[in-house]
């Protein structure tokens, strides 16, 4: 298994602008924020600029230096990298850095670790972090050479490598096998819904968006909610009544982030799956955030990735209590409601949510067209 960052763990994040300014200073944030949500104190960020990456170390010796020297500076037992390193390049920095180093991918992968509660949430996770594992296992580990022969030592001729391969592959296999169960499973209970004629509603948006919030606003679940990055892992369904719709179900899903690995999206077809037969999507957006048009973005690229592009979508900006927003709806093109600007933290601006709801439900299914979806995501992306 993957290792982890242990709570309490000092680390060192390091960040390279290759160009893209803006869009850099928001990653590296986001990387702050996700380290602190892994339980890792901050110890120094390290910055630098390249063209492109260095192919053994990902940043120059120079930058290398000046990283091994904040590491012993601060005692950090871990350095995390806010980009994808390649198993060569994690392998050298280690050696070079005499210290642990991990990824952003690594990083999202264990606090996907921490956070997962139900058995399908533990599996999907699992199943990525193996899967991450199967990159790792390349030559030059010490205990990876090929057993020798001789009285007691002769083997099956296998390397330890090829032996790590084969556990990882029957492992995931089995992992494989009890998702596609889970998959059947949800695919009976969706079937049912559908016989009732219930309309199927599924939240999504950028991590710590304020779905769960939302979710809890509108059903009273209890949800888990936290003002920090993945505090959802696990799909909760909850059937509610709505004057004027009937019952609806509404599904609290795992948040989105940018370049979040594709590994991740893939072990998590079972839980997304919600996301991809529902009805209609409620976006959720952070009002507050200066990102938000960016993150609007990485969901749509998100759904486009797991063929939900073209479900008709509701945008709701919520955290408006922390801006000048006022509570309001708009309409696209052919009338129907696009926006909905409110707070789920105090309230304001649900019954409008409700409301575009009751729109929702009122209209034939068969007649919430792609084309109309495809008119709302414009209307939003052009802001």
């Amino acid at each position: 298994m993957l290792e982890r960052p242990q709570g309490g763990d000092t680390a060192v994040l390091v960040g390279l602008d290759f160009g893209r300014k803006e869009a850099f200073r928001e990653s590296l944030n986001e990387l702050s924020l996700l380290a602190r949500s892994a339980g890792v104190r901050v110890a120094a960020f390290i910055e630098g600029k390249r063209h492109t990456p260095d192919p053994a170390f990902f940043a120059g010796r120079g930058k290398v230096d000046e990283i091994k020297a904040k590491v012993h500076e601060t005692g950090s037992a871990l350095v995390i990298f806010d980009h994808a390193l390649s198993p060569a390049q994690e392998r050298n920095l280690e050696r070079e850095l005499d210290c642990r180093v991990i990824d952003r991918t690594s990083l999202i992968l264990d606090i996907f670790a921490q956070r997962a509660q139900s058995h399908e949430g533990k599996v999907q996770v699992e199943l990525a972090q193996l899967e991450h594992l199967a990159t790792r296992l390349v030559r030059g580990w010490t205990h990876l050479e090929r057993q020798r022969g001789g009285i007691g030592l002769r083997g099956p001729g296998e390397t330890q490598l090829e032996t790590d391969r084969r556990l990882l592959g029957a492992r995931v296999k089995v992992l494989r096998g009890r998702l596609a169960k889970l998959t059947r499973q949800r695919a009976v209970q969706r079937r049912a819904r559908v016989r009732r004629d219930v309309l199927s509603v599924s939240l999504v948006g950028y991590t710590n968006a304020g779905k769960s919030t939302l979710f809890n606003a509108l059903t009273h679940a209890g949800a888990y909610a936290a003002d920090q990055l993945f505090a959802t892992l696990d799909t909760t369904t909850r059937r509610l009544f709505i004057a004027g719709a009937g019952h609806i179900t509404l599904s609290d899903t795992v948040g989105f982030i940018r370049d979040l690995p594709h590994s991740l999206v893939e072990a998590f077809t079972a839980t997304l799956e919600e996301t991809v037969h529902a009805d209609l999507l409620l976006h959720v957006v952070d009002a507050a955030s200066s990102s938000r048009d960016q993150q609007i973005q990485q969901v749509n690229a998100v759904l486009a990735e797991i063929d939900a592009a073209a479900i008709p979508q509701i945008v709701v900006y919520n955290k408006i209590d922390e801006t000048a927003l006022e509570p309001g709806v708009e309409r696209d093109e052919c009338g129907n409601i696009a926006r909905v600007r409110l707070s789920a933290k105090t309230g304001a601006g649900l019954q409008l949510l409700r409301e575009a709801l009751v729109e929702a439900a009122a209209r034939p299914r068969q007649n919430i067209t792609h084309s109309e979806a495809d008119a709302s995501q414009k209307a939003y992306a052009s802001e």
